[in-house]
């Protein structure tokens, strides 16, 4: 089995630190907001990554940590007008519910950087021991970025290139402008705890390092995130661990993709964040899932208006083919090992989920040969793919509660008023008229329905 690992550049043979067991950590969600669509495709990937591991037989501690204090997360409560630790329970409420209707498995262990204070505290302290952290006057707290060599390594960067990359905080008592912060000092109203240097609260790489520390030691196999967090969280992470104990902190680096709509980045500033929640109302989670699995999970998704419906579409075909063969073979099942080795082959080559996905098409296209000709192997082939693809979470429901859903998010006739939008969309597409058309599709949107081009016209979905 081979990882891509972010440090190295390259495919690595899957060794862990200690035979039979892995120690994983995935960075989870700062809850100054409830869950984008971004949060719950990487909780999606690292679940997938733990399962298929214990596939392998390995025993697994997989860690999420919950940043459950910071800037945003205070600023947000002020505007709220509540205290920041009851913002920020709410919030962890909501986000749970969200990933619960996602579908998303639970980690072995959950981390909150406010149950870790004192880990955290010991953690600058012993830093500050070591000559890579000093306090100031006013009570914040900065590793000495010059006092770690190797800063850069994890981005490809040179010491000085990392450096100039480094957001730079001003305050005259650091000793480098490029110099991050360890731990703030609390301002006037602000959430705090105490600390040798005076209240305050930390900042937030380090609360990673710490928490990562507590639960598995020095060192760990496995450390995930997006790969936005490369520079300079992961960065920051891996000077203030290393710098502490000496020895590499993460054997296996690995990074998942971002999130793109329509082609540009997702963000708060461009208006265009994708809230999970939003999208379940509207998808099933195993469209959603089957949506964003479909690229390679270390690749950007570009998620289109028709990306979601047509993999509903792609679902209900398969599911079609379950109902058939179940009609037609009742009560009957067995295994096809050929389907599980080949799942397993992709996934070996650092998770091809993708990969594993697009054979879904020829095996539903041979179990349908297979139905014609009245053979039942194809019952078996339909067990079998339903025990091996439920671990990207697929095909979990059974047929009849698969069915009976779908219907009822698709029975409604479509009205006059929208089936004449679509009309006058499909003249300004043949009249090549296309500002004229993505302004149609949006009135669409706004009207409950997205819109998918084919050969001979279009599809309409409603959006629930």
């Amino acid at each position: 089995m081979k990882i891509y690992n972010t440090m190295s550049g390259r495919k690595e043979e899957f060794v862990p630190l200690e035979e039979g067991k892995v120690k994983m950590y995935a960075c989870g969600i700062t809850v100054s907001g409830e869950a984008h669509i971004g949060h719950g495709y990487q909780a999606l990937i690292y679940d997938i990554m733990r399962s298929y591991l214990e596939k392998k037989g390995y025993q697994v501690t997989y860690a999420r940590n919950y940043t459950d204090v910071d800037d945003k997360i205070i600023l947000k409560a002020h505007e709220a007008g509540v205290p920041a630790d009851e913002y920020a329970k709410e919030m962890i409420k909501k986000i749970d519910a969200t990933m619960s209707a996602f579908n998303v498995g639970e980690p072995t262990i959950w981390l909150k950087a406010t149950e870790n204070m004192g880990n955290i505290i010991s953690f600058v302290q012993s830093l500050i021991e070591k000559g890579h952290a000093y306090p100031t006057k006013k009570g914040d707290v900065y590793f000495d970025v010059t006092s770690f060599r190797e800063y850069g390594k994890l981005s490809h960067r040179s010491f000085e290139d990392a450096l100039d990359g480094v957001r730079v905080e001003n305050d005259e008592e650091k000793r480098n402008p490029h110099d991050f912060a360890l731990w703030k000092s609390a301002k006037p109203g602000e959430i705090s705890w105490d600390s040798p240097w005076g209240k305050g609260r930390p900042g937030w790489h380090i609360e990673c390092s710490a928490m990562n520390r507590a639960a598995f030691g020095d060192q760990i196999d496995i450390h995930g995130g997006g790969r936005d967090l490369i520079f300079p969280h992961h960065e920051n992470e891996i000077a203030q661990t290393e710098a502490l104990t000496g020895k590499p902190f993460v054997k296996y680096w690995t990074h998942n993709g971002l999130i793109k709509v329509n082609g540009q980045k997702m963000s708060k500033s461009l208006g265009n964040s994708l809230l999970l929640d939003d999208l379940m109302k509207q998808y099933t989670d195993e469209a959603v899932k089957f949506g964003l699995l479909q690229t390679n999970y270390r690749a950007d998704i570009n998620i289109t208006d028709d990306l979601f419906p047509a993999a509903e579409k792609h679902l209900h075909e398969f599911y079609t083919v379950f109902g058939r063969v179940e009609a037609a073979f009742p009560g009957m099942g067995g295994t096809n090992e050929a389907i599980d080795k080949r799942f397993d082959e992709c996934m070996d080559d650092d998770f091809n989920f993708a990969l594993a996905i697009s054979d879904l098409y020829g095996y539903f296209k041979e179990i349908n040969k297979k139905l014609a000709a009245g053979d039942k192997s194809a019952a078996a082939d339909c067990a079998q793919i339903r025990k091996t693809y439920s671990l990207l979470g697929f095909f979990r429901k059974s047929t009849a509660d698969y069915m009976a859903a779908y219907a009822a998010r698709n029975s409604e006739d479509v009205p006059a008023e929208v089936q004449a939008i679509a009309e006058e969309r499909l003249a300004a597409r043949k009249a090549r008229d296309w500002a004229k058309s993505d302004e149609l599709r949006e009135k669409l949107r706004l009207a409950g329905y997205a819109v998918k081009d084919a050969k001979d016209g279009y599809e309409l979905t409603r959006i629930k």
